[in-house]
């Protein structure tokens, strides 16, 4: 029945999700004239738009434009005005539910929920951000967490006890990175010194905010281990939570043991990633090819690992218990199948570390597969909305991360090709054997190359905009790798992992490993390919919003309206390549400056060996050389008295290191970055280590006009990563004005001796 019912759909629409053709069909009566008539398409259009049932896929896109409003506040809103506020919403939704209006409350209803769930769950992780470096703090805590790596390990520290002198500084968490091979166990009580900083600022104005990413993961500074971890007796235990944590990185850890038996070097890393999600220790260059290739995404547990592992169970149980025919005549073996594979997904989501990216792939797939055991359509855009609110919901700030983006715009593409392309790609009026399996194959190539294609394009703009770089070849890459990767090394690891019990599972590592090595040369051969590297430059928060827009109105929309999405994406293109990069970029300490020269590419002044800042500079700037290239010292002129350069346009830059040579530079220089206080009446724009403590890193554009900010600024517009008047929880104003106030060479404290007359006849 359940077949003829949705024979009937496909009849009379595309699986009664899509509108049927005479919903979206012009009206019967169209008015003379060819203006009158388009507006009466358009209207057509969108009454089929808004029609009943339409509405659930746009409350995740409201409820996380809410999210998005949340995170570009200048400070913390007021908790309960926002939760009030949003209860309020709610009701007035209720209360239109009848009438016209009804669509629009819900939009705005959800929009005031995203902002306030977003809220509290800031409130709720509430801790302790390092401000100022720590040098030698003793601390005690449970080890929640251990991440092995390439060159070293690391692990997180719950603090109980923290000694430092200078400081009443208390943390609740700390990251650490360690010698390798010294990292202490997952929930053994440790007591050790450590060197900690505060969380890494963003590296330029508008990038990625570590600080933000560590808040919401409750870590308040990061750091190194100096000297000995020694293993103490804890005041009391650790809690339910470290105990579970503990036993699953034993398991981790036993699995790992048992393929590096079998394994060796990136294929037993490639192997233990896809099964535990510890990925840290592929070597750089296999990292490196994976993502050129377009590869990437295979290494870290995503929505496509969840699929495969639920997938391989559901389709081997279902196969077992269709060889009992009593089972298949009498029992919902279907059902049954689908409780089996949610089962090996959660067990999937538990192993894997269940970090926030592997959480939601678990609840896509979650209600992919209830949707199967209430008899529900599985593949629909009401699954994907679900699926959203539920991520949301529980971990609002995973709106703004890579992987959240990149895995919701590919599903959303995928799904959409499942409603369009798919029942057009399979009608066929031909149903002879011989042409039906001819077409078989043909067709199962076609949906995987566009399959491919589709999440490629949509997942692009968040790619170009998070890593600045492009994947030309990427369809090509998962053309070759990804049916060896859902065929064999996926299934061969589940089949690996069930028979480890048994002491027969060398046999399906070998097998994985055939497949790994298949998919590591094919990402190395494609990444040798002539422009497989395809840099972009930075380009901004705007073009990604209406990159954004422009694919949900493609996914969303029923009719032929979502063209309009179409343009929206090119516009943002256009837009994203009028973006103009900045002349000079500072990094937050003021050892590093970039500026831009005649020939338009940057050049370097650097006083540190800090090549993280100088790979990423170069990496937003859609430039493709390493930190060490010698050409980014070309025209940099530098003596012990600090470097100059000349900036693109005319005039110098200079980075000065002593006093001394202030004068000399505030005459010459139109811009001068200096740890030390400027003479006064100094003519060369100055940035001084107190502006860089208050704002972090800098990026200045050439302008003889006001500044972005709306200050007069003669020669320079200024961004900055924390801009004046910006407080929020892992950014914090106040701190910053504070140290700020702290001069470059410190003055002698003031005498604090009272005065005798002052003195009470207690003291």
């Amino acid at each position: 029945m359940a077949e003829r019912g949705r024979a009937r759909d496909r009849r009379g629409g595309y699986a009664g999700t899509w509108p049927t053709r005479q919903a979206v069909a012009a009206p019967s009566q169209m008015p003379s004239g060819t203006l009158p008539a388009m507006v009466a398409r358009l209207r057509a259009w969108a009454g089929a738009e808004a029609a009943a049932g339409q509405l659930l896929p746009w409350v995740p896109v409201a409820f996380g434009t809410g999210i998005a409003i949340y995170f570009s506040a200048d400070h913390e809103p007021v908790l309960w005005v926002v939760s009030a506020t949003a209860v309020a919403l709610f009701v007035v939704a209720l209360l239109l539910r009848r009438h016209r209006m009804f669509a629009a409350a819900v939009m705005v209803a959800a929009v005031a929920a995203g902002f306030a769930v977003a809220t509290i769950k800031t409130a709720q992780v509430s801790h302790v951000v390092l401000t100022r470096p720590m040098y030698t703090p003793l601390l005690q805590g449970f080890v929640e967490t251990s991440e092995v790596r390439e060159r070293t390990d690391r692990f997180v520290l719950r603090v109980v006890r923290m000694d430092n002198r200078r400081s009443h500084i208390k943390l609740d968490r700390v990251r650490l990175s360690v010698r390798k091979g010294a990292a202490p166990a997952v929930g053994s009580f440790v007591e050790l010194k450590a060197r900690l900083q505060p969380p890494l600022t963003p590296v330029r104005p508008g990038s990625y905010d570590f600080a933000r990413d560590m808040y919401f993961h409750g870590i308040g500074a990061s750091g190194f281990v100096m000297g000995a971890i020694r293993t103490v007796s804890s005041p009391h235990g650790g809690g339910l939570a470290l105990r579970y944590a503990a036993l699953m990185q034993e398991l981790r850890d036993t699995i790992d043991a048992r393929i590096r038996l079998v394994l060796s070097d990136d294929s037993r890393a490639i192997a233990t990633a896809l099964l535990t999600g510890r990925r840290d220790a592929i070597t750089t260059p296999v990292n490196e090819a994976m993502f050129i290739s377009g590869l990437g995404h295979v290494l870290s547990i995503s929505g496509y690992h969840m699929a495969v592992v639920a997938g391989v169970v559901f389709f081997a149980v279902r196969a077992l218990l269709a060889l009992v025919p009593a089972l298949t005549a009498t029992f919902p073996i279907k059902k049954w199948s689908a409780a089996a594979a949610l089962a090996a997904a959660a067990f999937y989501l538990l192993l894997s570390g269940a970090e926030v990216a592997t959480q939601r792939s678990f609840f896509m797939t979650a209600v992919v597969l209830i949707a199967i055991m209430v008899d529900r359509r599985a593949i629909t855009f009401r699954t994907l909305a679900v699926a959203a609110m539920i991520v949301l919901a529980i971990a609002p700030e995973s709106l703004i991360h890579p992987s959240f983006q990149m895995s919701f715009a590919a599903t959303l593409g995928l799904v959409a090709l499942v409603q369009v392309g798919m029942p057009k790609m399979l009608a066929t009026p031909d149903h002879s054997p011989t042409a039906r399996a001819a077409l078989w194959g043909g067709r199962e190539i076609a949906m995987l190359a566009l399959a491919s294609l589709v999440a490629g394009l949509a997942t692009t703009p968040y790619v170009a905009f998070h890593f600045h770089r492009v994947t030309p070849y990427g369809i090509v890459a998962n053309l070759l790798a990804m049916p060896v990767i859902s065929a064999l090394v996926m299934p061969a690891g589940l089949l690996g992992l069930a028979a480890m019990p048994f002491g027969f599972d060398g046999v399906f590592w070998r097998l994985m490993d055939f497949g790994i090595e298949w998919m590591v040369a094919v990402a190395q051969w494609v990444a040798a390919l002539p422009g497989a590297i395809g840099h972009t430059a930075a380009f901004g928060t705007g073009p990604l919003l209406a990159a954004t827009a422009g694919i949900i109105l493609l996914g969303l929309l029923r009719t032929p309206l979502r063209w309009s999405g179409a343009v929206v994406v090119a516009l943002a293109i256009v837009w994203s390549f009028a973006v103009t990069p900045p002349d000079i970029l500072i990094s937050a300490e003021g050892r590093n400056v970039a500026v831009r020269g005649g020939d338009g590419r940057l050049r370097l002044i650097s006083t540190s060996k800090d090549s993280f800042t100088v790979r990423e500079w170069l990496a937003a700037d859609g430039d493709g050389r390493g930190s060490a290239d010698p050409t980014l010292a070309e025209g940099v002129s530098c003596d012990d008295e600090g470097c100059v350069v000349k900036v693109s346009g005319g005039g110098l830059v200079a980075l000065t290191r002593r006093p001394e040579a202030m004068q000399d530079d505030c005459t010459r220089a139109e811009l001068m970055v200096t740890p030390w206080q400027a003479p006064e009446g100094c003519p060369a724009q100055v940035i001084d280590q107190n502006r860089l403590r208050r704002e972090g890193a800098l990026a200045l554009w050439r302008t003889p006009s006001a500044s972005r900010s709306g200050a007069s600024r003669s020669g320079f517009a200024v961004d900055a990563a924390r801009p004046v008047g910006v407080d929020r929880p892992w950014s914090s104003a106040a701190v910053d004005e504070q140290s700020a106030q702290l001069q470059s060479k410190p003055e002698p404290p003031a005498d604090a001796t009272p005065v005798p007359e002052d003195l009470q006849p207690d003291d």
